[in-house]
This record gives structure tokens, C-alpha cells and sequence, in this order.
């Protein structure tokens, strides 16, 4: 039960509940999600790569219309794409068989149709703090650079999809490129700060014990969020 019992939210593992026998998805183990309204019956996809169509089709399976995708970054592993000469499907076959609309921020659309190969006039170009309407319900899209230039995290309700932003131990790398580790230590410190303690924190892959946890205990045990100077956290973590 949700706070207003309408939200659907799924958590996939890639090479568990999906591509099951991708061993490269087994070994990356991503997560993706599929956040619906339950009295609509809309719902959007978020980073369904390695076998997207089945991530589709779970979302069917509980009786629900994707009606788009969402992008948390441009990563081959998130949206598709050629990753140390491995090729990731993703988005792009997704689209192949359903004209929906692929929902990021505007700072990582050309990164997205560069690595995932998708034509931008597919993508929706979002800006900070857009809301995305999926039936009743909104979905706050919160742009977290510092992984990426485009990075987001994905608010709805008591639920935090942070993508590679946030772990529920560590963040995401900043040497990688359009990392910037000034930019995650913004981001970590002040766009993520007003969150409530009592949110749910949903990661972009399963590196912890537990599937999600409180964005309070998070806070507590999480090193990459303990006070420090930008000076401070760029020497230890950058």
C-alpha cells in the first residue's frame, strides 16, 4: 500500500527477473523499474536494457500499458548500447516495436542517441524539476549530474529511483566520461538534500545486501553522504 494506492512499482534484476540467461546481465546486475498507476493503467519503463522487451512485458503481466520509457543516464547498461565491445540491447530495439517517447533530461540527450543509438526526436528533453504525468500520478524528475552531465533521480511519492547517483553504499564513478566529481558532491549535498528521511531509496544496480533502503539510514551509514568540505569529499572519493 502506497500513500495515495495508486502507485505500481516493480523492482526488475537483470539476469533474474529478466534476461535470465544474459550472463553479462547477471554479472552487471542491474535493476529496472516499471512505475505505474494501478487505476489508469499507464506506466513507464525506467532503464529497461539487456532484454527490454521483457521488461515491457512484465508491466503487461500486471495488466499495465507502457506509455514510455525513462532514462536515467546514457550508460550502455541502462539504455542500451556497446560497452567494452559487448553489445547491450536497449532502448533503441524497444522502439523498434512501440512508438513511445524516451523521457531525459536535456543535458544528456546527446549522449543518449550517441551511445544508445536512439534518434532524438524520440527523446522528450526535460528540465530540472520537470514533473512526468503518468496517469494520475507525478513523477519529479530531479537532475543529479556529477555520473553523468544528465543524470536524474526519479521522485514519486515516498520512492527515489537514484540510477547511478546514489547507492545505498557509495555513488556512482565521476572518472568516467561527462563525470564530474564537483558536480556529485553538489548533487549529493544540495539537490538531494530536501528529500524526507522517510523515502525509499531504489539504486540502478543490486550491489548491497538489501533491495532498497530508507533515504535516513542512507544518510547514516552512507560515507559518500557524511559532512565534509567539497575539498575533503573530491580527495576521498573523486
Amino acid at each position: 500500500m502506497t500513500p495515495s494506492n495508486r502507485l505500481y512499482f516493480r523492482q526488475l534484476l537483470a539476469g533474474r527477473d529478466f534476461a535470465s540467461s544474459d550472463a553479462g546481465a547477471r554479472g552487471m546486475a542491474n535493476y529496472a523499474y516499471v512505475i505505474g498507476d494501478v487505476v489508469s493503467g499507464e506506466a513507464v519503463v525506467v532503464d529497461p536494457a539487456y532484454r527490454p522487451t521483457e521488461v515491457v512485458a512484465c508491466a503487461q503481466e500486471d495488466g499495465l500499458r507502457v506509455v514510455g520509457v525513462v532514462a536515467t543516464h546514457y550508460h550502455p547498461d541502462h539504455v542500451g548500447g556497446t560497452l567494452a565491445g559487448w553489445s547491450i540491447s536497449g532502448v533503441a530495439d524497444l522502439l523498434t516495436d512501440w512508438d513511445i517517447p524516451v523521457h531525459a533530461q536535456s543535458s544528456e540527450v546527446g549522449w543518449i542517441v550517441e551511445s544508445a543509438g536512439v534518434d532524438a526526436d524520440a527523446i522528450v528533453a526535460h528540465a530540472p524539476g520537470d514533473v512526468l504525468e503518468v496517469g494520475e500520478l507525478g513523477i519529479t524528475l530531479i537532475h543529479a549530474p556529477g555520473h553523468t552531465p544528465g543524470s536524474q533521480c526519479l521522485l514519486v511519492e515516498d520512492r527515489l529511483v537514484t540510477g547511478d547517483v546514489l547507492f545505498l553504499q557509495g555513488c556512482g564513478r565521476t572518472d568516467l566520461p561527462g563525470s564530474d566529481p564537483t558536480e556529485m558532491y553538489r548533487t549529493l549535498t544540495e539537490r538531494l538534500a530536501g528529500i524526507p528521511g522517510d523515502t525509499w531509496v531504489y539504486a540502478g544496480h543490486a550491489y548491497d545486501p538489501v533491495a532498497s533502503d530508507t533515504l535516513e539510514h542512507v544518510r547514516a551509514s552512507n560515507a559518500v553522504l557524511a559532512p565534509m568540505s567539497a575539498q575533503q569529499w573530491r580527495a576521498a572519493f573523486a
